[in-house]
């Protein structure tokens, strides 16, 4: 890629800090124009080629022209994710309808998957407005499990429908990249995830939330053989999902 910097486009939550730290200290940063995004903006950046790198949603790659994962790294869960919910009043078999979150791609499509394929419900989906339940990813969802009668945590749900962990966000290119730069960026990657706890040491604390199990222990960065099943999986059932509306 001669001496042009490649644009990369980070997700802009606390589960990407481990990232963020690594890209921030290494030598690659001299290499990449960085920018933090919501993971439905980092996709929709890849898919119109506004930038040559990113960390997106899975659902994306089936959107992204000449999508390659370039990273042994990703945003995963081997179970409960803690940050990726369903949340409702009622329970899952009473819901009529559901709110999709804005932000979100890969766990709206994870929401219906589950809703048909695990819950055996047909629901209405909805982008905005009053539904019986709704999604919600990231920060946002944070200490928020005792605000509502029922969370639904949906990586937990998903591993006991296929028995496999869950990839919510993978690094992908959109073009060609040199081996060396792949090789640096994933260094600086390892580098981040190594210093995960000087990155909980600077976190606010918070007694409804342990920023320190959920970076630990709730998400899975190794990107291995079993989450790219995963992927594989999910993709398949993304298909056969009717083309109601996954943001954006």
């Amino acid at each position: 890629m001669n001496m042009e910097k490649v644009s990369v486009s980070a997700v802009s939550y606390t589960n990407t800090l481990p990232f963020i730290y690594g890209l921030q200290h290494c030598p690659v940063i001299s290499q990449i124009k960085l920018s933090l995004d919501v993971p439905s903006v980092c996709a929709q950046k890849l898919i119109h080629n506004e930038v040559d790198l990113g960390i997106v949603p899975v659902a994306a790659l089936l959107e992204i022209p000449q999508a390659e994962i370039v990273s042994e790294y990703c945003l995963g869960a081997s179970g409960a994710v803690n940050s990726v919910f369903i949340f409702s009043e009622k329970p899952i078999q009473e819901i009529t309808s559901l709110r999709l979150d804005t932000q979100s791609r890969t766990s709206n499509g994870l929401a219906q998957i589950l809703l048909r394929n695990y819950w055996n419900r047909e629901v209405h989906i909805v982008l905005e407005g009053n539904a019986d339940a709704y999604v919600e990813i990231g920060d946002r969802t944070f200490g928020k499990k005792n605000a509502h009668s029922y969370a639904y945590d949906l990586s937990w749900y998903w591993q006991k429908m296929t028995g496999l962990p869950f990839t919510f966000a993978a690094w992908v290119a959109n073009k060609p990249l040199s081996a060396s730069f792949i090789e640096s960026f994933n260094q600086a990657l390892a580098y981040g995830l190594a210093h995960r706890e000087t990155i909980i040491s600077q976190l606010p604390q918070r007694p409804d939330f342990d920023y320190r199990h959920y970076l630990m222990e709730n998400i899975d960065y190794r990107y291995d053989e079993r989450k790219k099943k995963a992927v594989s999986e999910f993709l398949k059932l993304m298909k056969t999902l009717d083309r109601e509306p996954i943001n954006p």
